[in-house]
């Protein structure tokens, strides 16, 4: 626990030595209305060597109406599901990807099938969130898992072979819309809001590009007057992502994990004087037997009545707390609050209890969060 106590000082120590340095404006942020967007669509994959979804209803109405379309009508007893599965499908659509290119695939089991190996996707289309068809996907599966299963219903499962990709396997038909050539700004979205980061890139910018270029809207939001010219947008933005901006420094915070014992310090955080004592409770219970009104034969460590006595049980029980205090001076600094919860070896609970209680005293400047 000591040790990785330490660990953790010194590479927040080390991050803390690396904040005043510059970022660029892309790693900090980016651009509102450029994004990729979900699809989702459902399909049919056939081919399997037997690990398919069998005669579920939902897979042979699937294959009853594919080969439908191609004029061969048949009810639902004419089909066997052992080779086939219905999965659904899903991908991301960068932004700007034009009509014609193609995009990854990601192809999911939705029924008792035990693997897609060796399977095929037939054509399915990609629907998004305003269920218009953007691309149309179709090809074989790549599948990483592996499964096996014995005459004696025994098994083995490598990763997870129900689920498998398609490498450009989808073909974009629909170009989404977007304003950034037709907006005479843009606006730049924090990653992580922060006034004072905001407020430093909108001076940077200002600064190369001129005052009253770039307007701070709130903390995680910049609006940048952009050229009017279509033209000349991907180069002005260009510009913009490659200026370098100090980023503030993170707020106070510490961050602990009661599931596993992670604590996670910010450099930030600081304790007012304050003492706190750590205790450790140790339990003892002892066992013996007594005799009363009689001679009595000693049998191991304890002893046995004859006729004449009587055995009463013994019970002794020895409490001892030990506790272990350290004082907490003005401004106390992350090292040494560090080696300060190292020195009564506390557990992770304990820190948490700590923690807590420090908070509660009005004697930590951090905020305290518990996931």
């Amino acid at each position: 626990m000591m040790m990785f106590m330490r660990l953790v000082a010194i590479i927040l120590l080390t991050t803390l030595a690396s904040v005043a340095s510059a970022d660029r404006i892309k790693d900090l942020t980016s651009l509102a209305g450029v994004r990729s967007n979900q699809l989702v669509g459902y399909g049919v994959v056939v081919g399997l060597a037997g690990t398919g979804d069998g005669n579920t209803g939902i897979t042979l109405q699937s294959m009853q109406s594919l080969v439908s379309r191609f004029g061969v009508t048949s009810d639902l007893g004419g089909f066997n599901g052992d080779n086939a599965a219905a999965v659904m499908i899903t991908a991301d659509l960068p932004p700007f990807t034009k009509p014609g290119q193609t995009i990854d695939v990601t192809v999911s089991t939705v029924g008792g099938a035990a693997s897609l190996k060796g399977g095929t996707l037939l054509m399915s289309p990609l629907l998004g969130a305003d269920g218009e068809t953007y691309a149309i996907a179709q090809g074989n599966v790549v599948v990483g898992g592996l499964g096996v299963e014995g005459a004696d219903n025994s098994s083995l499962t490598v990763n997870i072979p129900t689920v498998g990709r398609i490498p450009k396997g989808a073909s974009v038909e629909r170009l989404v819309p977007t304003e950034f050539l037709d907006a005479d700004f843009v606006i730049l979205n924090l990653h992580r809001g922060d006034f004072t980061t905001a407020n430093n890139i909108t001076n940077a910018i200002n600064d190369l590009l001129g005052e009253g270029t770039a307007i701070s809207l709130d903390t995680n939001s910049i609006r940048v007057a952009a050229p009017q010219d279509p033209t000349q947008k991907v180069g002005f933005v260009s510009v913009l992502e490659n200026i370098e901006v100090v980023r503030s420094e993170p707020p106070a915070k510490i961050i602990v994990n009661s599931r596993t014992g992670t604590l996670v310090i910010s450099g930030n955080v600081k304790v007012t004087p304050a003492a706190v004592s750590h205790g450790t409770l140790s339990v003892k219970v002892n066992e013996d037997v007594n005799v009363q009104g009689g001679d009595a034969t000693a049998i191991g460590d304890g002893a046995q009545a004859n006729a004449a006595g009587q055995a009463v049980q013994d019970t002794e029980i020895i409490v001892e707390e030990t506790a272990k205090a350290f004082l907490f001076d003005a401004g106390v600094s992350l090292n040494e609050l560090v080696d300060a919860i190292n020195a009564v070896g506390a557990t992770p609970s304990d820190l948490v209890a700590i923690l807590e209680a420090l908070r509660e005293a009005g004697a930590l400047n951090a905020e305290l969060i518990v996931i």
